[in-house]
Parts: structure tokens; C-alpha cells; sequence
């Protein structure tokens, strides 16, 4: 049932006392005390009456929505399928049904044979308003098949094993898992980590094949509350990873694949603020490390010493290092030069390393599935804004790049159509932001033309400049679509991204504001022609600009937006805040950290002002943005705000952080979103 009138949510006295302030929070009671589990009739109803509002809004958007849904499945080959890749004694890949949601797993035999159909996730999906399949790992003897799935949308997954022989399930079940699944080279049994009752991850655990789950030996707890803990192997697969860390800080375990009850070998122990991953290459650690600069070095150290490192590749002023993979007869370092992503290929005996050439000018790439240690052939994926996904094999003794496979787009593609730039805009601070902006070629620079400008700008991740089959239907519509690569991302080395953090946070939406004021003056568009839309962190992003330069915006998306950031990292008792304060500082301890996140929390300053018009989405299950922040920032903003603008609420009650899972069902909401952004630029009809 729908209803026209949006909802307003009552007000309930409560305030709290922090570093000598007050603060004032009616709106807290759509908490529910009892969260993870939601069952407050007044806080369903709320929600309810904000969801039939929605569809009240949204209604009369329908054909259009529909008009963008079949466009945006016109460009997905509905029966795709992954490049096979080989792994031991079998190839690899997935594909989708015509029609389908979810992925088949496949594989065939090297030596020949028929194809095997390993794990059906359409039929594991069968009746259920969620799946995501989480860890997938494949015995060493191609045996068992261990996975875990999500059915509700709160990321405690459930393990499963296969007999791939038989394609029995075996009893072994494991509730509550929140890691990777890592086999035993005996393929006994695999390592995993489960989450506790805070959804940490405290702990690295062993369990073997038909033992009961209670009696699976943990190999390794970790004590501090901010830490979370992961398992992995090295490329080798010699060696059980078990890493502890923060956003800052981490610390890495060995333990023989062979033998999980060893002594573990610490590789380095923990010093705040210094992070490394580790890789081994014939009794060789290679260490990569941010211990002496921010854009990361290569060092190497011996198995029984491994504590002493010795620089292998120096750190670089231009060059930041992201990540370095051991094959049997070469390793490989990523990176990024001036935001571009570059790949390198280096011989184990000194000497520079040889770069893979790209053939455009802004890009992105980056090793793709290369399970194996011994690889003549790298695979590397490949896109840009104006170029489709792309999968090639790299050889490395010739330097060529063989095209496997170019993304498939049914209803067409002609990139001649588009053009694609690279800008800089400053900052306020003087501060070169970089912008990658598609458009169609025909598009004005009369201050006349509508963008979609889009941003995260934390936790240091880049948003890639790639390509987005749904982004065509704005460009075909006239719209330029840019991502603002701004300060908090990693997007220019490690730097960048300490630069939007903690007490330099408002670089970040600084940043944003002003690379839309700089397209502004450059022409690409005006006041109120700019739809502007974040995710989670960037949905914290999207609050702190409408509240500060609220007339630039023409329409604003914020999905599970992370809005209620001073009460959150107030609360440690949440699953996610104690690991998040060296994100964005610890408002409990320190009265500093407190009035900063004050001064910019959306939700604290929200201010009696016109707001543009927005779309707010939330889940219920989502344990890394409660539902109630976008739930109490939707009623503040409606209590508040001084314009008529149309302000929907949306929440999804039956999934988590990352929407609706399928293919089609996740395309659905997407067009639901577009509908809305392009009716309030006024191309509804367009």
C-alpha cells in the first residue's frame, strides 16, 4: 500500500552528556533496544509508513523506471560466462542462466571430460529474498568443495561442504563465519573465523572433516576489541596466512599448509601505524610495508629471521606501491602513478621491472584470477570510462597481450559516441583534485549541460575511472557522469587518503564541493544541475554537503549513508566502532576528536535551511550502517528542512549493506534510483 503524504516521525525526549556538552537526540528511540533483532511495533511502523511513501513517490515513475530496467538489461549478455582459468588438474568458471539471478560454478577436467556443475546458486537462492555467496575454496585434492552463504543479509554466513565425487553435503556446518575459508594442503580440513557477538572477527580456527564444529581448535585470539582477524595462503600455498589488524596497524602469522598445529612464525609484531603483507618465494619472505613511507617499499627477509628486512624495491616519491605477488619464476608489484594503474613484472634476480603497456591514456587494470604459482601467462583485466571490461592473458616471456574476451554489450556500443577526460580542479587549499568525467560528444560547455558527479573518499579506496553499462543511460540521455577523486580515497597514493582522514576530514568535502564548483565554472554545468549520489561512507559524504552548500545540488542519493556518526562512534558497544576509530577518531576519549566529528556529523547538523531533493536508503539487516541512521536522518531533515522539495525513505527489510542481491533484482533498485535522479533534473522525459 502506498500513501502521498510522507510520514512524520514523533519526537521523544533524550540527551546525553559527553566532554561537558549536551546533546540532544528526540529522534533516538528508532533504535530498537533489542537490535540485531527489530521488533518495536513503533519503530516497523515508522519505517512501514516511510516505505509506502516511497512507493506512493515512486509510483508514478514506474514506466520510466521500467524504460531504464530494460534498458540496462538490454546491455548484459544474460547468459554470460567467465574466461575458464586452470587450477591444478581443472578449468574454471561461471556463468548465468538466461533469465537467471545468480551464478552457476563450473569446471572441467585439463585432460578432457565433461563439464561438472560444482555449486547451483540458483537453486541454493531458490525462495529466498537474499543470497550472496561468500567464501568458495576448493580442496587441494579437487575433492570438497567448502562455501559459505548470506541468506538475510546481516554477514553471518553459513559454511557448507560438498563431496564434488558424490555431490553429497557432508554434516560439517558452520554458522556465524565472517572470513575466507583457507584448505590444509592434506585436505583434511580448512581455517575460517567466526564472528562473535559484537560481528568481529576475533579469532582464526581449524576444522577438520567430520569432527563436530565445537571441537575445532582455535589457532589464534586476538585480544584487542579494534583488531579484526583474516585468513589467507600465500601464492604458493606453502603457507596458512592469519592476519590481525585495524585501519592502521597489522600483524602477520605463518603456519605451515601441511601442518595448522605448528608454532605459528610471527613476521613482524605490531607498531601502530606500520602495515605489511607478506608473500614467500623459496624460503624467502617479500614483505611489502609502509614502515618508512606512505607510499609503501618492498623488502625482503629469511623465513628463520623474518623480523630482518632488507630493501628489496626503495620507496618511491611517484610511484605508490599497492600490493606484490610471488610467482615460481617472477613477482609481480601493482601500483598507481599519478592515480593510473600500472603493473609490473620483476625477475627474482635484481634488476628494474618491466611494465605492462596499456593503450590509453586514463584506465584501469590489475591482475585478475591467477590461482596458480607457476604461470606463464598472467591474466590481467582491463577497462576504462569509454572502454568494456576486458580480459587478457599476459605472456611473459614475449611482453604481448592476447584479448580473451571484450564485455559484451547485446543492444549495442559505439564508443566513438563518448569522450573522456582527465581534469584537475583545485581546492580551496590549493590542492590539485583529479576528475575523470565521460560524456557524450555532442555535450554543451555552456553551463547549460546536467552531471552526475560521484564520490567516496574514504578508508582510502579509489574509485577506478571503469566502465558502467547502467551509466549509459544518462549519457544517452545527455548527462556527463564524473567521479571526483577526492582527498580520503587512495586514488594518489597512500598520502591522499591520510590527508581526508581523522583531523583533516573535511578535506573530503571540501574536495567534493569544490571540484563541483570547478565543473561549474569550466562550463559542464550550473546551480542545480548536478545530481550527486554516495554509498555508506559516502553517504556520510552526501550529508556534510547538502548541509553546507545545499543550493549546488539538483538531486542527491545517499544509500545506507553513514549519517549518525558522532552517536556511533560514541557507542562501542556496536559491531563495527571500536575498529573505526582510527578512521575517524575516538569521540569517547578525546574531547578533540569529539567536536570535530560534531562540527561535521550530518545528522548533528542538520540546520533549518532548503535542502535538494533526496533518495535515502537503508536496511534493515545492514550491520555496517544501522537502519536507524538513514531512518533518524530522514525525520530530522523532514522536521527540519525549510523547502518542499520530495525526500523519500527506503528501507530494505528484508537485506543488509549492500542492497538487494541478483543480478535483476539489484537492477531493479538501480533503475528505481535513476528514475528519481533524472525526474528531478528534469529529464524524466527525455
Amino acid at each position: 500500500m502506498s500513501q502521498t503524504k510522507p510520514p512524520v516521525a514523533a519526537t521523544r525526549p533524550y540527551s546525553f552528556e559527553r566532554h561537558g556538552v549536551t546533546i540532544e537526540d528526540p529522534w533516538h528511540w528508532l533504535r530498537d533496544p533489542g537490535y540485531p533483532e527489530v521488533k518495536d511495533k513503533d519503530v516497523l511502523a515508522y519505517l512501514e509508513a516511510e516505505n509506502a511513501y516511497y512507493e506512493g513517490v515512486i509510483e508514478p515513475l514506474k514506466p520510466l523506471s521500467e524504460t531504464l530496467f530494460q534498458e540496462m538489461r538490454g546491455r548484459i549478455k544474460e547468459d554470460d560466462a567467465t574466461v575458464p582459468q586452470k587450477d591444478g588438474a581443472y578449468l574454471y568458471w561461471t556463468d548465468h542462466e538466461t533469465g537467471g539471478e545468480y551464478r552457476r560454478w563450473w569446471r572441467r577436467p585439463v585432460a578432457g571430460g565433461d563439464a561438472e556443475l560444482i555449486l547451483d546458486e540458483p537453486k541454493l537462492a531458490e525462495g529466498k529474498e537474499y543470497f550472496v555467496l561468500g567464501g568458495f575454496s576448493i580442496s587441494p585434492d579437487d575433492r570438497y568443495l567448502a562455501y559459505a552463504f548470506d541468506d538475510n543479509g546481516s554477514e553471518r554466513f553459513e559454511v557448507r561442504v560438498k563431496d564434488l565425487t558424490t555431490g553429497e553435503l557432508l554434516a560439517d556446518t558452520i554458522p556465524g563465519v565472517l572470513s575466507d575459508l583457507v584448505w590444509t594442503s592434506d585436505s583434511k580440513g580448512f581455517l575460517y573465523g567466526v564472528a562473535n557477538d559484537q560481528w568481529r572477527t576475533d579469532n582464526a580456527r581449524w576444522h577438520k572433516l567430520g569432527d563436530p564444529v565445537e571441537s575445532d581448535i582455535e589457532l589464534y585470539h586476538e585480544d584487542d576489541e579494534g583488531y579484526r582477524v583474516g585468513v589467507g595462503e600465500t601464492q604458493s600455498r606453502k603457507w596458512l596466512v592469519i592476519s590481525t589488524g585495524d585501519h592502521v596497524t597489522s600483524e602477520i602469522r605463518l603456519l605451515p599448509a601441511d601442518n595448522p598445529l605448528a608454532e605459528p612464525i610471527l613476521v613482524a609484531p605490531r607498531q601502530t601505524g606500520r602495515e605489511y603483507d607478506v608473500e614467500e618465494h623459496d624460503g624467502t619472505l617479500y614483505i611489502h610495508t609502509n614502515d618508512t613511507h606512505t607510499n609503501w617499499r618492498l623488502v625482503t627477509a629469511r623465513l628463520d629471521a623474518p623480523g630482518e628486512w632488507h630493501e628489496r624495491i626503495a620507496p618511491s616519491e611517484t610511484f605508490y606501491m599497492t600490493g606484490v605477488t610471488t610467482f615460481a619464476d617472477y613477482f609481480v608489484v601493482e601500483g598507481r602513478e599519478a592515480g593510473l594503474d600500472q603493473i609490473e613484472i620483476h625477475q627474482y634476480a635484481d634488476g628494474p621491472g618491466k611494465r605492462i603497456a596499456f593503450p590509453e591514456a586514463s584506465y584501469v587494470a590489475s591482475l585478475g584470477d591467477n590461482p596458480e604459482y607457476a604461470m606463464a601467462k598472467l591474466r590481467i583485466g582491463y577497462e576504462s570510462m569509454v572502454t568494456p571490461g576486458t580480459v587478457y592473458d599476459y605472456d611473459v616471456a614475449t611482453g604481448t597481450l592476447e584479448t580473451l574476451k571484450v564485455q559484451i554489450i547485446p543492444s549495442g556500443y559505439d564508443a566513438s559516441k563518448y569522450a573522456t577526460e582527465r581534469l584537475h580542479i583545485a581546492a580551496r587549499d590549493g590542492t590539485d583534485i583529479p576528475c575523470s568525467i565521460v560524456y557524450p560528444k555532442d555535450f554543451p560547455r555552456d553551463g547549460t549541460g546536467k552531471v552526475y558527479l560521484y564520490a567516496y573518499g574514504a578508508y582510502g579506496y579509489a574509485i577506478p575511472p571503469g566502465f558502467s553499462t547502467a551509466r549509459m543511460s544518462f549519457l544517452d540521455r545527455g548527462v556527463a557522469f564524473a567521479i571526483a577523486h577526492i582527498r580520503g580515497g587512495d586514488d594518489l597514493g597512500q598520502q591522499w587518503y591520510l590527508d581526508g582522514k581523522l583531523e583533516k576530514r573535511t578535506n573530503t568535502f571540501n574536495d567534493f564541493v569544490d571540484v563541483a564548483k570547478g565543473l561549474i565554472d569550466r562550463g559542464y554545468t550550473h546551480k542545480g544541475g548536478i545530481a550527486i549520489a554516495g554509498r555508506s561512507a559516502g553517504g556520510e559524504l552526501m550529508g556534510a554537503v547538502i548541509n553546507s552548500d545545499p543550493d549546488l545540488w539538483g538531486v542527491v542519493v545517499a544509500d545506507v549513508p553513514f549519517v549518525d556518526v558522532l552517536n556511533t562512534m560514541l557507542d562501542d558497544s556496536l559491531p563495527l566502532t571500536p575498529g573505526e576509530w582510527p578512521e575517524w577518531g575516538n569521540p569517547i576519549t578525546d574531547k578533540a576528536a569529539f567536536d570535530l566529528i560534531r562540527s561535521y556529523s550530518p545528522y548533528d547538523n542538520v540546520k533549518p535551511q532548503d535542502y535538494p531533493p533526496l533518495f535515502i536508503s537503508g536496511g534493515l539487516n545492514d550491520p555496517r550502517v544501522t537502519y536507524w541512521e538513514p531512518a533518524k536522518w530522514a525525520a530530522k531533515l523532514r522536521a527540519t528542512k525549510t523547502d518542499s522539495n520530495v525526500l523519500v525513505l527506503k528501507t530494505n527489510m528484508g537485506a543488509g549493506h549492500g542492497g538487494k542481491s541478483g543480478r535483476w533484482e539489484s537492477l531493479r533498485e538501480a533503475a528505481d534510483e535513476n528514475a528519481f535522479i533524472l525526474w528531478q533534473l528534469g529529464l524524466a522525459n527525455a
